[in-house]
């Protein structure tokens, strides 16, 4: 009886080992596609890591797409970009699968940002101005993505991206603490000085400013090994000088690897962002790509 329960614990272990995403990839890999989907479909779906939950997707992508399966393919680039619409395949995939994703990208992106837009306005509604303000800048974030470049340019996101820019800034304001109330003065206080106003921060919105030009924007290499490419985004505000007053990952990696990235981000070097040939604040969103080593 104990040898037969032996075996079968073995006979289970060898199953769950068998489908696995890297036995997936092997089987992809030495072209046997409906293999490689046979093991992808048996795979759990259900409190997964979004990372393991891509992968499986693209890999199902890339063997209907060799198998001819156009149409099935498509609905798990979709599921894909559902998930994380700022995933873009490795640059080893072939042309053919990057040029369907871009084409999958550029159909739900326009309608994934008017959800985020209506998203981020619900929570300035409800006066989660922290909130909004992270989720206004990731609407305007996802209108640089060169997949939606043209319809960003168009309304109705062209009219989004103004809303964004607009209510972004109000909810950062209406977030800042308030100022503590003074001290009750023994005697009175001499004037104080006037206080400039702080300078105004520009953004790629405002066409009269030139931006800023890259001196230095190294980011650190991953600590680790990754199964597909992970994309992120980070923002930035230069200041007059051209150095990286305040950096913030609107669009995360990891969190080991956020930390490193935002360090770097802090010794960046520009040349400052430029209105009426006079220096200025600028807002930059700079894209973070980490890809796995071969």
């Amino acid at each position: 009886m104990i040898a037969l329960i032996t075996m079968l614990v073995a006979l289970a272990t060898f199953a769950a080992d068998a489908d696995s995403l890297a036995t997936a990839r092997d089987l992809y890999a030495s072209a046997a596609y409906e293999d490689a989907l046979a093991v992808l479909n048996r795979l759990p779906q259900a409190n997964q890591p979004r990372e393991e939950t891509r992968a499986v997707e693209q890999y199902r992508a890339l063997c209907l797409l060799a198998l001819g399966r156009t149409a099935e393919a498509e609905h798990a680039i979709e599921t894909v970009v559902a998930g994380d619409p700022g995933y873009r395949p490795a640059a080893d995939v072939s042309p053919r699968v990057r040029t369907i994703f871009s084409d999958v990208r550029r159909r739900m992106l326009p309608s994934i940002i008017q959800k985020k837009y209506a998203w981020a306005k619900d929570a300035f509604d409800r006066k989660e101005f922290a909130a909004a303000a992270s989720e206004f800048s990731q609407v305007l974030l996802a209108m640089t993505d060169p997949d939606v470049e043209a319809a960003a340019g168009k309304p109705p996101l062209s009219d989004l991206r103004t809303l964004a820019a607009g209510f972004r800034d109000l909810a950062e304001t209406a977030a800042a603490p308030a100022p503590p109330p003074p001290l009750p003065a023994a005697e009175p206080a001499a004037a104080a000085p006037p206080v400039s106003a702080a300078p105004r921060v520009y953004t790629s919105a405002d066409a009269n400013v030139l931006p800023p030009t890259v001196l230095s924007q190294d980011l650190p290499p991953f600590p680790g090994q990754l199964v597909v490419e992970r994309m992120g985004m980070i923002e930035v505000i230069i200041d007059e000088t051209g150095a990286v007053e305040t950096a913030t990952m609107t669009q995360p990696v990891t969190q080991r690897y956020d930390r490193l990235a935002l360090a770097a981000a802090k010794s960046w070097r520009y040349r400052p962002a430029m209105l009426n040939g006079v220096p200025v604040k600028y807002r930059k969103a700079v894209q973070v790509s980490v890809k796995p080593q071969r």
